[in-house]
């Protein structure tokens, strides 16, 4: 099955060897991303609420490129750096898929790429 690759200029730029996002069939991979700003590739300032509004306009971006929304999102995968931010990463993640919850995964991770304190990957269902 051919898969194609799915990049957004609103989206940070992928800081290693991989895509932001593989769609193949009806399904569409995200990399996971980290709170940067697109514009500046930095770590947007403040804590967790801050970064995890912006991993998740950067997924957005992501999934528009696709042709997709949260709507579509079936699966998402969350690495935090500290459980103790859960609450209010909740929080946050809770406004986005209010009307449309997907499966999820949360767990603490020793470290994050550029010190974030928040990464996100997501799996979303698109029309074939």
């Amino acid at each position: 099955m051919k898969h194609e690759i799915i990049e957004s200029p609103a989206a940070p730029e992928a800081i290693g060897p991989y895509s932001q996002a593989v769609r193949i069939g009806g399904l569409l991979y995200t990399a996971g991303q980290v709170p940067l700003d697109p514009a500046t590739m930095k770590l947007v300032p403040g804590g967790i609420a801050e970064q995890t509004r912006r991993v998740l306009e950067n997924l957005r971006a992501v999934l528009a490129a696709a042709g997709a929304g949260f709507e579509d999102v079936v699966k998402t995968t969350v690495f935090l750096q500290d459980l103790s931010d859960f609450a209010a990463f909740n929080e946050v993640y809770g406004e986005v898929f209010a009307g449309s919850l997907p499966a999820r995964s949360t767990v603490q991770v020793a470290a994050l790429p550029l010190g974030a304190r928040v990464e996100i990957e997501l799996v979303a269902a698109l029309e074939d």
